[in-house]
Parts: structure tokens; C-alpha cells; sequence
């Protein structure tokens, strides 16, 4: 009897494109490994692994699978129950649609909005993705946080305009939703899919949410804690927060 392919996923901790990788294997039920990097030193690994630098990364059975959306997409076909994908056809093309709008439109934005706070408060970036190493390891980074800070900016293009545009952005994510919802409380048809996932992830920065993968860490810094309470009152802040109730689940068993 063939042994059961082996899962690891290395991820950063508290990324919401990493969260949408998390969250399927989790739906699913798959047994893996998590392996968390730290933004910055990663990217040595994953070039030579990948020839890129981004995550999520899940690798079976030492083949890569980089990019959330092409994880999500492995994993319906392994494991295609509980299913992601909606079975009528035009229905999964609206879903996969509304995931390439997040992924594209929305993540990006969110993301440079919320470092362009971040980065003003070191200590709290290394809770924010180093907060579960050992004291001299966060020390470390926390210490070389300085050195990367430029690149990072470059990278993310934290610089105005673009800054104000993240949150414009950030903003008409959260709309689009409210917009989009339907009379069965998700993107996509009557049920959970790969749309409402996908949406809830990529927003779930701009929120506090319960779950422990993307609970943010305390006590917050004024600059966190007020762009918390920019998105509080948008009827799709509700949304997130009770999709991530109902439907993220623990984590799957490590393998």
C-alpha cells in the first residue's frame, strides 16, 4: 500500500495570502507540516526552491506548489471532498473570477496599507511574524529590521501615492463585498466556496479576528489599533468575522 503523500507548507505567520493556503488545508482536513519563515530571510530558501520569493509555498512530497490559488487548486483535485470549487460550471467560473479580484485587487492593497503602519513600529512587526521564536531570535530580527526596512518599502512600494491608493483600495475590497453578498450570505451560489474564503482571508487583515492564525498579536500600537476601528463599522467587517466563525475550521492533524 503506497504511503500517503507528505504536506508541508511554508508560510509566513499572520499572511493573509498564507491564511487562504491554511485554511483550505485545514477545510479539507489534510495532514501537514507548518513551517513558518520570517519575511526577509525566506527569500534565499524559496528562490532556490521555487525561482521566487513569495508565499505560501506547500510542497508534497518534495515537489512545490507555489501561490495560494494554484494550492487551492491542487488540493480540489486530491481531495476534492469538502468541495471549494461550486459544481455548476458558470458558478465556478464566477467564484475563481472573484478569487483572481482578491488575489489581484485587494490583497496587494491591503497588505501595503497595513505595513506602511507596521513598519513605523518595529517591535510590533516582530510579534507580528516572529513572535512565536525564541527570545534571541526575535532580538535578532527585530535588530535587523532596520537594515531591510528600505528594500521592504521598494518591494511594497510603500510611498505615496500608492499608500493612499492601498487604502482606497483596502476600502472598495470591503464595498465590493457588502455589493456582492448574496441572499445566502455568500459570493458565490448557496454555499461556502472558494469565493467567501478567499475574501474573508484577504480581508481578515483589516479586522481582529478570533481565529488563532491570523489573531493579532497585543497589546497593539495606536497606528494598528486605529485601522482596526477604520473598517469596524462596514457591514462586510460582520461578514468576515462570521465566515471565519462558521466556516474556518481547526487546524488539520500534522503530519
Amino acid at each position: 500500500m503506497a504511503a500517503a503523500p507528505r504536506y508541508e507548507l511554508l508560510m509566513f505567520m499572520r499572511s493573509h495570502y498564507n491564511e487562504k493556503a491554511r485554511w483550505a488545508l485545514d477545510w479539507k482536513g489534510v495532514p501537514h507540516r507548518r513551517t513558518p519563515l520570517l519575511p526577509g530571510p525566506h527569500a534565499g530558501r524559496l528562490q532556490k526552491l521555487t525561482g521566487q520569493t513569495a508565499t505560501p509555498v506547500l510542497v508534497v512530497d518534495g515537489t512545490p506548489i507555489a501561490g495560494s490559488a494554484q494550492i487551492i487548486d491542487a488540493l480540489e483535485r486530491s481531495h476534492p471532498e469538502p468541495p471549494l470549487y461550486p459544481s455548476e460550471p458558470g458558478e465556478r467560473e464566477r467564484a475563481l473570477e472573484v478569487q483572481r479580484f482578491f488575489d489581484e485587487e485587494v490583497g496587494p492593497k491591503i497588505r501595503r496599507a497595513l505595513f506602511s503602519i507596521m513598519l513605523a513600529t518595529p517591535g510590533y512587526l516582530t510579534a507580528v511574524f516572529a513572535g512565536h521564536r525564541a527570545a534571541p531570535v526575535r532580538w535578532l530580527y527585530r535588530s535587523a529590521l532596520p537594515l531591510v526596512e528600505t528594500r521592504m518599502r521598494r518591494q511594497m512600494q510603500i510611498a505615496e501615492p500608492h499608500v493612499a491608493e492601498a487604502f482606497e483600495g483596502t476600502r472598495r475590497g470591503f464595498e465590493w463585498v457588502e455589493k456582492h453578498v448574496g441572499p445566502s450570505g455568500y459570493l458565490v451560489g448557496d454555499r461556502f466556496g472558494v469565493a467567501d474564503l478567499t475574501a474573508a482571508a484577504l480581508l481578515a487583515p483589516g479586522l481582529d479576528v478570533a481565529h488563532p492564525d491570523m489573531r493579532k498579536p497585543d497589546p497593539k500600537p495606536p497606528g494598528v489599533e486605529a485601522w482596526l476601528s477604520r473598517w469596524a463599522s462596514y457591514p462586510a467587517a460582520a461578514w468576515v468575522q462570521e465566515i471565519y466563525e462558521r466556516h474556518r475550521p481547526a487546524r488539520a492533524p500534522e503530519a
